[in-house]
């Protein structure tokens, strides 16, 4: 399960309007950044391997791989004064980078 903040689920919807009909926010983890992987956020169709999980009223797709490391995780959004983004909260990363978008 992948829990969305109130401030995430807003801001996803809002993006997701924009996005188009029948896009969903696919959040996804490749190989890259400074600790190994990193996390990835588009707006996309379902693929049919997707799992589709729903927080605060938000549909979210993410495929099986990717749910393995992201499981129990939390996202949030921050607009404040360093403008930040979204932030994932993983509670299956043993390290994270400075920036937090990379995690190992």
């Amino acid at each position: 399960m992948i829990t969305l903040t109130p401030r995430a689920a807003a801001k996803i919807e809002e993006l997701q309007k924009e996005a188009g009909e029948g896009k969903l926010l696919r959040v996804f983890v490749e190989s890259g950044g400074c600790s190994g992987f990193q996390y990835g956020m588009s707006f996309d169709e379902a693929k049919a391997d997707d799992q589709t999980l729903e927080s605060e009223g938000v549909s979210l797709l993410i495929d099986e791989a990717s749910l393995a490391y992201m499981s129990g995780s939390t996202i949030d959004f921050d607009d404040g004064l360093q403008g930040k983004g979204f932030d994932i909260q993983n509670p299956n990363a043993e390290s994270t980078c400075g920036c937090g978008k990379s995690f190992s």
